[in-house]
């Protein structure tokens, strides 16, 4: 069974199931205070999972193409990928436990025939905040699960929230056995030793934890479930990784033939960034020096680092896109309809790249004569790291280099500065996560009504051809990322300025209507109709000053917002400016 099949299957069942079907939402957020990628399924559905009502009802289904960039650096492996797709299907105060289980087992063994004995399940075990959830594991069992395949474990396992507050609850997680040895008597999906792997997670939301620390009940129940599909792929596949099945085989098998060396590492890394790399493109995203043009910048530039290290001959990435778009296209057509954008776009940031690693060798050159005129055996740490950082060079690349020239490099001090790097990088992607999805206080729901009222500003001082790019939105500030040739000028921003604290002073209503994509359309509200939105959408008018589709939430009145002012102004891609501005409250 492919990917697609398994794909088509589960959107078929739960269509079946009541389930209205919804397209993937872009993998760069659009008009949404959030993170710089969609990361899980249920990211675009927070305003409805805290209670805003859903244009298509209160059953819905989906697959999402999501991006997750905190483990980059483990891609490679045999498990971690950057670019994933998640199988999802939620109730939005519609079931609860009872059927979504029973929903969750009977697609596993009677869709996809896997045998009871392969599967386990894990339950919340309870603590102080919630009692241990006995009632689905006695579900588990009613349906078939074998007793002895339910286990219990605590809130680090079997609960869920996003972020530090909101929404949150115990889950059920699904197990596939892969038949590998159990790694001792206590062997139990809770052991990373690989012989279970985690395909499903049913989580139920039915509380709120607040700033305190404390849990409410919440008044409406519901249920958000993610099933990983490349994961499910190679288990039903009985293959060992990801990597082994049609989704990168064909890609992998060329770079091997192109490869004068072997490395089966350096091979995956190629593939895995090509194909992330491009799905980025194909949804809007640009190199650049800064968030997630900077993560696309770095997915190609280790991907031409690789192929450096395979000695594949660069003049050959052309034909490895047109490959992997061949691949791909029955499971994303937009692909193709991308093809000369992505071949354009990766081809000309690899050409930059292998300028900089010239500069990079350069700035090598200096370190070593520095070295021994110093007299010095080693190179120092923080030049191995800026290389790396700065221009791309691998610190085993620094490492031969220096043997050549009869010098050491100071790897442990270089792994040091390295964690470091990590970890402020990761605390940097929570802190944009928290921003988004965890935080709908009033502070960045205003924030996210203000930039409806900038991107209209912008159009009316601009032109039509101003569009969202993205947008980052937290308690203290909004950035806006939009599409314009050149530097905005003082004139032109005083004028945008303006334009958005009249219609703040005048107070305008703000009112929400559901209607179809095409009166949507027809009614003159701006949004990007290429494939992204459900066949009922919400549309948000401010007054008669601006109409846009959006998921929300927003203020009900414009006049208690505060002053909007523009900070500052700067490039963020190649065509794409960005702004940062704030609410003043006087």
């Amino acid at each position: 069974m492919r990917a697609i099949d398994i794909r088509n299957k589960y959107l078929n069942f739960f269509e079946k199931h009541g389930h209205k079907i919804i397209p993937s939402a872009p993998l760069i957020p659009e008009n949404d205070p959030s993170v710089l990628f969609t990361t899980a399924g249920m990211q675009p559905l927070v305003p409805y999972l805290l209670g805003e009502k859903h244009p298509e009802g209160t059953r819905i289904a989906d697959f999402q193409k999501c991006l997750r960039t905190v483990d980059i650096d483990e891609v490679g492996d045999n498990r971690h990928l950057t670019f994933f797709e998640m199988l999802g299907n939620w109730s939005l105060g519609d079931y609860f436990k009872e059927e979504s289980i029973k929903m969750s087992f009977d697609f596993l063994t009677k869709e996809l025939n896997i045998p009871i004995q392969k599967l386990s399940v894990t339950c919340f075990a309870g603590d102080e905040d919630a009692p241990k959830d006995e009632e689905s594991a006695r579900i588990w069992q009613q349906v078939g699960m074998p007793k002895d395949h339910i286990y219990y474990f605590g809130k680090e396992d079997n609960w869920w929230i996003a972020g530090e507050e909101g929404p949150c609850g115990p889950d059920t997680e699904m197990f596939y056995d892969t038949g590998k040895p159990a790694c001792s008597p206590h062997c139990n999906p809770s052991c990373d030793c690989g012989k279970y792997v985690e395909i499903w997670n049913n989580v139920f939301m039915e509380y709120y934890k607040s700033k305190d620390g404390t849990y409410s009940k919440l008044k409406q129940k519901n249920v958000d479930t993610g099933l990983g599909l490349e994961r499910m792929n190679m288990l039903l596949q009985g293959k060992e990784t990801p990597y082994d099945t049609e989704i990168f085989k064909p890609v992998i098998d060329r770079i091997i033939e192109l490869a004068k060396v072997q490395n089966i590492n350096s091979t995956r890394v190629v593939a895995e960034h090509l194909r992330s790399s491009m799905m980025i493109i194909c949804d809007g995203g640009r190199p650049s020096n800064v968030d997630r043009g900077y993560i696309l910048r770095r997915l190609i530039r280790r991907m031409t680092r690789n192929l450096n290290k395979l000695q594949v001959d660069l003049s050959e990435l052309g034909n490895l896109i047109e490959l992997n778009i061949e691949v791909l296209k029955e499971m994303y057509p937009m692909l193709e309809t991308n093809k000369e954008t992505i071949k354009q776009v990766i081809l000309e940031e690899k050409d930059k790249f292998v300028k900089t690693l010239a500069h990079g060798e350069k700035e090598f050159n200096k370190a070593v004569e520095k070295a021994k005129n110093e007299n010095k055996t080693k190179i120092d740490a923080h030049i191995v790291f800026k290389l790396y950082d700065t221009y791309g060079f691998p610190p085993e690349v620094t490492k031969d280099l220096s043997i050549e020239h009869g010098l050491e490099i100071d790897l442990e001090e270089f792994e040091k500065l390295y964690k470091e790097h990590q970890e402020k990088s990761r605390l940097g992607a929570e802190q944009k996560f928290k921003g988004g999805l965890a935080d709908q206080s009033e502070e960045t729901i205003q924030y996210h009504t203000a930039t409806h009222l900038l991107h209209k500003a912008l159009q009316i001082v601009l032109g039509e051809h101003a569009k969202q790019k993205g947008s980052n939105i937290t308690q203290e500030r909004l950035r806006f990322d939009f599409s314009h040739p050149q530097k905005v000028t003082k004139e032109e921003l005083e004028k945008v300025e303006q334009i958005v604290n009249e219609q703040i002073q005048k107070d305008l209503e703000v009112k929400c209507e559901e209607m179809t994509l095409e009166e949507a359309k027809q009614s003159g509200a701006i949004g990007l109709f290429e494939n992204k939105y459900a066949d009922k959408v919400k549309v948000y008018s401010i007054g008669n000053f601006s109409k846009e589709i959006c998921g929300g939430p927003h203020v009900t009145h414009t006049g208690k917002m505060g002053k909007f002012k523009i900070k500052k102004e700067e490039a963020s891609s190649s065509g794409v400016r960005r702004i940062k501005a704030v609410l003043i409250k006087e």
